[in-house]
């Protein structure tokens, strides 16, 4: 997971061209990628853009401060854990 590409994305998800602001939102994403792996039991593949995508999103809802999570953060999340929890079984044996 390349968290300096990230943070790059994130900056420009929310309109910051400064450094001034970095050590908050690595902090942030460093929280949302643990919340996720450790907590919520999603393994994220680092070269999956959609993956970094919803960590950006993520993180950005985690910054602005939100009380309500958006409906396209609980349907991509709750399709993360999904595919994460996926295993393929034979249910004609």
């Amino acid at each position: 997971m390349n968290e300096f590409q990230i943070l790059e994305l994130l900056k420009l998800k929310l309109g910051i061209t400064t450094k001034l602001r970095d050590k908050p939102l690595e902090k942030i994403i460093s929280s949302v990628i643990t919340e996720l792996t450790d907590n919520l039991g999603v393994e994220l593949v680092g070269d999956r853009s959609d993956h970094e995508m919803f960590i950006v999103d993520y993180a950005a809802y985690r910054y602005e401060g939100g009380v309500d999570m958006p409906r396209h953060l609980q349907w991509r999340l709750h399709n993360l854990q999904l595919s994460s929890k996926k295993e393929v079984k034979n249910v004609e044996q």
